[in-house]
């Protein structure tokens, strides 16, 4: 019999901030394909009620962790809790984050470069790229003892283009009080790729690979005017649904991708290659 080159069942996955959006998406992906799931993020409500959607979708009820990503003694004890329970991780995703939604009032004035905060720089930067360095730094380092491991870091499309800061302007608002993507968004997501090329060549010898996906604008009812905006800068002349990443996921963590390492894969619906 052929063997199944997406079927990873008995290996162990764990996802950071996967009561987002797209970390229950894949955490369902990997679910689909034999993965036991461990969902981590800080917040401990919505980790639960993410879970809950996780095992509706699939009959699969992943365990959870609450961790906190800039935290080495929280990702230290997860890690450990997870050994000791003779469990090893085969595959992390790093997708926690902050997004910071550009449409908020509250952040319209303090997004812009002159007026933005070291204390949202620090924050925002810790979740975003820190939290990748320190959960690779543990998770990693036990693949490579291991013989084995997939990290994938979650990116951005514009990871490889500058932010369109007319998709976010506002009418009757003078340029300095317009809102913008911030530059943390842009900094995080362009490091996280050199994250990605760093550890692909540091563990290749052990088993361990990384790559980096980076989806484009995903739907969730946004203003109206900017749904238009945006679509009007992508080929397929939509944004993303939210589980159309289900698949690349599922690609990236299995055998069907065994070759592939240190790569950056973009779906974006074509809107960075205009």
């Amino acid at each position: 019999m052929k063997k199944n080159l997406y079927d990873i069942k008995g290996r162990t996955a764990v996802i950071t901030g996967a009561a987002g959006l797209l970390g229950i998406e894949h955490s369902i992906a990997l679910a689909d394909i034999g993965a036991n799931i461990i969902m981590t993020d800080i917040n401990e409500e919505d980790l639960k009620k993410a879970s809950q959607k996780v095992f509706q979708e699939t009959n699969f009820m992943p365990q959870i962790y609450c961790m906190d990503v800039t935290s080495e003694e929280s990702i230290k004890f997860v890690s450990s809790d997870i050994k000791n329970n003779l469990q090893r991780v085969d595959i992390l995703i790093n997708n926690a984050a902050i997004d910071p939604k550009v449409d908020r009032g509250s952040i319209i004035q303090s997004s812009r470069l002159e007026n933005f905060s070291t204390d949202d720089w620090d924050l925002q930067m810790n979740v975003g790229l820190k939290g990748a360095f320190l959960c690779s730094k543990f998770f990693g380092h036990e693949m490579a003892k291991n013989g084995y491991g997939v990290i994938i870091n979650i990116s951005s499309d514009l990871s490889v283009f500058a932010p369109d800061q007319r998709l976010y302007m506002k009418d009757n608002l003078s340029d300095d009080n317009q809102p913008v993507k911030p530059i943390t968004y842009s900094v995080i997501k362009h490091g996280l790729i050199g994250l990605t090329k760093y550890i692909s060549t540091y563990w290749a010898n052990k088993g361990v690979r990384c790559n980096a996906l980076s989806p484009g604008g995903v739907y969730t009812n946004q203003n109206e005017d900017f749904v238009s905006r945006l679509k009007s800068l992508i080929p397929m002349e939509r944004m993303a649904d939210k589980n159309e990443y289900r698949g690349a996921i599922q690609f990236l963590c299995s055998d069907a991708s065994k070759y592939l390492n240190g790569q950056n894969i973009v779906m974006d619906g074509g809107r960075s290659v205009l």
